[in-house]
Formats: C-alpha cells, structure tokens, sequence
C-alpha cells in the first residue's frame, strides 16, 4: 500500500473542509430520523442491561460509571462521548495516571471485549452528535495528525459503527481505517447502512470479535504510530500534541 503523504496545516475547520460532497436524499432527510428511531428504541429496549452494567461498573470500578471523552466530531467540532467506564483511577506517587495496562482491570477488558462499554453512546446519536453509522470518532489528539484529505472524514457525523470496524476493525493499519473513512463518506446510502449494521451485530455479538489488537491495550495513537514509523519527527510530533491541548482547552472554556 502506497504510504501517504503526511500535510500539515493550520487551517481552520471550515477552511480543511473544501471539498464539497454532494449529500443524498437519504443523508440529508432520511439517516437523522432512523438514527433517532434506533437509539430510542435501543435505550428503552435495553433499559435493563444500561442498568445491570452500570451496577456492575460501580461495584468493580467505583464512580462515575460513566466515561466522558472529547472528541471531534461533525465539522470537527469537539463534543463528549459517552461510554461505560472500563478502567480505574489509580495515580502514582505524583498524581499522574498509572499506565492503561495498569488501570484496565480483567472486568473492564471484558466489557471491551463485547462492546457493551459502548452502549451509553445512544445518547450522543439520540442527543445529535453521532450517528448509528459513520466514522468512529477519534481522539483529538489524532485528528491533529491527519492529512486535509484524511481530515475530511470529520464532513460527516461519526457513528457507532463504520466500514472501518467491519473491516479489521483495530486489526488493520491506521492508513487503511482511515481509507475506509473516507471510502464511506463517498457514498452514503442507506442500504449500505443497513448492511454495516449487520456486519456489525454478526461481528460484535455473534462471532465476539475483540476491539483490541493481540498484546496491546488499546490501539495506538496515530501520532505515536507516526513517530515510531519516521513519518514525522519529535518536534512535529511535540507541536501537534501541544495543538491537541489547546483545542481541548478552548473547549472547555466555550
């Protein structure tokens, strides 16, 4: 696979956001009303497994059973997600969070295991912020390392689940998930939707494929990933960490 070419820029949202992507009907009437249709449906269904988790969330880990992280969202605007807590607060002598190989206990494993940490994101797609289908949103920290090109898969909601996750999921490369990002946003259509979804009931419950990568934690940041290929060096690597920081802070102030 032919690597990229790594394009920074200081560019605002609406200035990375160029390109203009010709919306279909079903994009732009059609997917908002099932979205909510479905994340109703799945909060009141399964009203008693939100509670039996998060019972078991604050047995084993304590408060808060919910985990909120910012991340970037439609027109990369950065918003919480919500997820089951899956990792204790255990710091070090200094204050600072041990390791995540520390912190995320064999309980917390297992409800990554099945994608049951994910189920307090029917929320964001009912509160507007996600969808059922679309990229998933990655950490800002990432998205401040990705091309213009690779940035444009922020024109779109992000979704619970996407191409990416039924196609290798956190098993493939961080070029090819963000190549499949971009291969959805070219063409939105609701029955390829509807064939996501399956993909990803069959791959999450049916088969139980894990979201990890064998021997690691969690996926790797795509700076890291970066860092340790030589694609950028340590004082590009320093500076997009430091964007990353400030973008998280003006959130916090707005």
């Amino acid at each position: 696979m032919k690597e990229p070419t790594i394009e920074y820029t200081e560019k605002t949202s609406t200035e990375v956001f160029t390109a203009q992507r010709q919306r279909t009907l079903y994009e732009r009437v059609v997917k908002r009303p099932i979205d909510m249709i479905c994340a109703l449906l799945a909060i009141v269904c399964f009203c008693w497994l939100y509670i039996i988790i998060a019972v078991l969330v604050k047995i084993n880990l304590g408060s808060p059973v919910i985990f909120k992280q910012m991340r970037p969202g439609l027109n990369e605007k950065i918003f919480p997600l919500y997820k089951f807590r899956t990792m204790t607060d255990e710091r070090d002598a200094n204050g600072e969070l041990l390791p995540d190989e520390v912190r995320l206990t064999k309980f917390g494993k297992w409800l990554r295991s099945t994608s049951l940490d994910e189920l307090p994101e029917a929320f964001n797609i009912l509160n507007g912020t996600m969808s059922v289908i679309g990229p998933r949103p990655q950490l800002v920290r990432d998205m401040v390392f990705m091309t213009s090109e690779q940035r444009q898969r922020h024109s779109v909601k992000p979704g619970l689940s996407g191409l990416a996750q039924v196609n290798g999921r956190n098993g493939i490369s961080w070029e090819e998930k963000l190549n499949w990002d971009l291969k959805y946003i070219g063409k939105i259509t609701f029955l390829g939707d509807l064939k996501i979804i399956g993909q990803t009931v069959m791959k999450a419950f049916v088969k139980q494929e894990g979201v990890m990568r064998e021997g690691t934690v969690s996926d790797m940041d795509f700076g890291d990933y970066l860092l340790s290929k030589g694609a950028v060096d340590q004082e590009e690597y320093d500076e997009r960490q430091t964007e990353a920081k400030k973008l998280l802070a003006m959130r916090k102030i707005g």
